[in-house]
């Protein structure tokens, strides 16, 4: 979800003054959103190195069952709407102290996930002799990690949440089967338009409640947009890379795809001052990953519906 950085609009027609604060798109609205992906290729490499097998499944549905996409993506859309609605029921009842107590306990739970990978990846491929400063290593940068986003400014906070979405997506790309991220990916494009117009995200960010979910969002002038639209930008790329890998430019083309769809996403943002940060992304993304890789003649992983 993306949205203004803006007080709510009052019922008079706007002043000049009010006309010419409005929010305008700049292609710098689009760094975050670039720097987020990059870091996420710079992931996608190191786990590459590494077989396959060392991902985890994170789907409740095998891929080789019949209908496992549709499957695993309505489990994906159920788990992101009930804790949308949780976040918004404690925020109506500003149960302050749990939501964070529950933003800390997930984003600690990500930072030692990820380290534990990421630095195996490192270690195992370029100095396995070293392999056993993993355990200290991953508690050292979540401490930093932890710092950085409930202790530190919202500059580097929103600089650490930018890399985290690009780490964490990159992780889902990897550890989701091909057909049942593409699928999950679609709803979710679906999810978050009713999310934002008739669901609980919309309610969170009207109530101006995403200032109390520090760490679960990034401020860049004047927006304000989820940390799962960076992870779900990037597990598309991600997805893109390791599916085609070594052919690269898939993973190039759903960048480009992603980004074009955001500014898309910006324009609308400038008429609606409100507007789901995933329809036109992921799509434009994946119509140009999805293209590419036909037009090179590359081969896809076979469907099981």
């Amino acid at each position: 979800m993306t949205e203004q950085q803006t007080p709510p609009q009052t019922p008079q027609p706007p002043t000049k003054a009010q006309a010419e604060d409005r929010f305008k798109f700049e292609f710098s609205y689009l760094l975050p959103i670039l720097a987020s992906m990059l870091f996420g290729l710079g992931c996608a490499f190191l786990l590459s190195l590494q077989p396959e097998e060392i991902i985890p499944p994170v789907t409740p549905v095998p891929e080789t069952t019949p209908g496992a996409p549709v499957g695993n993506a309505i489990y994906f859309v159920v788990l992101l709407a009930v804790a949308a609605s949780i976040f918004y029921v404690l925020l109506k009842r500003r149960s302050k102290r749990i939501i964070k107590a529950l933003i800390v306990v997930a984003l600690t739970t990500a930072s030692l996930l990820l380290s534990f990978f990421y630095l195996y990846s490192v270690f195992d491929y370029f100095a396995p002799e070293w392999i056993d400063l993993i355990l200290p290593l991953m508690i050292i940068i979540t401490v930093v990690f932890d710092l950085a986003i409930f202790r530190m400014g919202s500059k580097v906070r929103n600089i650490v949440i930018v890399l985290l979405g690009g780490a964490l997506g990159v992780f889902f790309g990897s550890a989701i089967p091909w057909w049942s991220a593409v699928v999950i990916l679609l709803f979710l494009a679906v999810y978050d338009v009713v999310a934002v117009y008739k669901g609980p995200v919309g309610k969170i960010a009207q109530s101006s409640g995403l200032d109390d979910l520090q760490g679960l969002s990034y401020s860049f002038k004047d927006i304000q947009m989820g940390l799962g639209d960076l992870v779900f930008y990037s597990m598309l790329m991600g997805l893109m890379f390791k599916t085609f890998s070594p052919n690269f430019y898939p993973a190039v083309a759903a960048i480009v795809g992603i980004l074009a769809g955001s500014i898309l996403t910006f324009y609308m943002l400038e008429k609606k001052g409100l507007f789901p940060g995933l329809p036109f992304p992921i799509i434009v993304g994946l119509g140009a990953g999805f293209a590419t890789a036909l037009v090179l003649g590359l081969s896809f992983p076979t469907a099981l519906f």
